[in-house]
Order: structure tokens, then sequence, then C-alpha cells
């Protein structure tokens, strides 16, 4: 009987000890927490591609109603001047004057331009390495300032804009919404306020004058020129004639 009723004990404490909810270690609880922030970002960061993918999509036929700068200014000054104008109805010189003026060599690269970005890092940052997709992707998707945050999104943006629109979606989309004056938004708003013609009847030394004034629209003006906006339009116009002779125009015409 006694041994009988010591193995009954026994085992009566090992069903108590085994009911008993197991203790959790006090380290194991931060690592318990920093999972649970990993799977939270990791599911916010992929909800975003998955978003941005979504809408990047929807813009290769819907043109976007309105840009974050664009929205911007137009609360700031009562409204802004732009009218969306498809490719074809845009003057082929003023298309191959912007890519002239802002990205040479838009049909050889993937969105980034390696090597004008290693160039603007020898010489310091002094110079500019944005391409078009690059810039179409800010005005579009993000916000202007300089900040690390911007670019980093950017840089990770355009090869994804790059991948899902065409070359000539690309630059449509950013000459309809580049700014070229205080509150005018579009290559046919900008025809029309500076010469009185359509984006379709802009000539090459009126297209050059406006990608001239690209960099800085509030400081300069395509028909009031400065001699310096009368200088780097000269040399647009010659940089649109050689890209159109050596094919470099190819991606867009």
């Amino acid at each position: 009987m006694a041994r009988k009723t010591g193995t009954t004990r026994s085992t009566t404490k090992a069903r108590a000890q085994s009911a008993k909810p197991k203790q959790v270690r006090l380290r194991d609880k931060p690592v318990a927490f920093y999972r649970r922030v990993v799977r939270f970002v990791f599911r916010g960061v992929l909800i975003m591609i998955v978003l941005a993918l979504a809408v990047t999509a929807a813009l290769t036929a819907v043109n976007p109603p309105t840009t974050p700068y664009m929205f911007s200014e137009s609360r700031r000054l009562a409204g802004v001047n732009q009218t969306w104008v498809p490719m074809e109805d845009i003057a082929p010189v003023m298309a191959r004057s912007a890519v002239a003026a802002e990205d040479a060599n838009f049909c050889l690269h993937w969105g980034l331009d390696v090597n004008a970005i290693q160039a603007a890092l020898e010489q310091g940052g002094a110079r500019g390495a944005s391409t078009i997709s690059q810039q179409v992707v800010k005005n579009v998707f993000l916000w202007h300032g300089r900040s690390w945050l911007r670019k980093s999104l950017e840089a990770l943006m355009t090869p994804m804009v790059e991948a899902v629109w065409s070359k000539e979606r690309i630059l449509e989309v950013y000459l309809n919404v580049a700014e070229f004056d205080r509150g005018v938004f579009g290559v046919e708003a900008a025809a029309v306020h500076y010469f009185g013609v359509t984006a379709q009847d802009l000539s090459a030394t009126q297209a050059a004058r406006l990608a001239a004034i690209l960099p800085d629209p509030k400081g300069r003006s395509a028909s009031e020129p400065s001699s310096f906006v009368r200088r780097r339009a000269a040399s647009i116009a010659d940089g649109a004639a050689t890209i159109q002779a050596d094919g470099r125009a190819a991606c867009f015409q």
C-alpha cells in the first residue's frame, strides 16, 4: 500500500507541474518584441510596394490629376494654369530640347545615370545628377526639398517606374507636370503663356528657351530671356539636333 501511495503522489505532482504555465524568461521578451516590430515593418513596406506598383500601373493610362507640388502651389496661389496634352500634340523638337537640356542619355539608362552620379560626387555635389525619370518620380509621387529620405525613396521608385512605363510615357508626364513659371505647369500652358502658341506649334528656338528655364522657372523667362538664357538655349538647340542625329532620341520619337 505504501508503494502505491508513493506512486500516486509522484504522478499527482508531475501532473500539477505539467499543468503550470511555462514561465517566459525575461531575456526572451525583447527578442519577441523585436520580431513583432520587424514583422510589422516588413508588412508595412510590402503594402507600400504593392500600392506603389498599383498606382504606377494605373498611371500608364490615366493622367495624374495633380502632383503634391502643384497642389500646394494651387492652394498658395488660388489656382494654377495647366492643360494636359498627349505626346503627339507636343512638337517633337520640344521633347528633344527637354532631353538635351536635362538628360541627354535619357534613352540609354534605366532611370539612374550612374556616370552622371559619379561625376556629381567627384565635384562634391556642385552639379545635379537627377535624370528625367527621377524628376518625374519626385514630381508625381514625392515632394520637393532636399532630404535623404526623399532621395532614397526616389532612387527606389525610379527603376520601378522605368520598368512599368515606356520612355515616351515618362517624357510625356514630365512635360505635362514640369513648372515653367509662377503657377504655370506643363508645356501647353507654358507655350501659350510665353509665346501665344500651342505646344504643337513651338519652334526650335521657342522649345530651346522653354527647356533653358526648367532648372529655375521662377527666376528665368522664356519670352524675355537674359543673355544667359539665350546662350543656354542656343546650346540646347545644338544638343537637340545632336541627339536626333546620333539616335539618342529614338526611344521617344
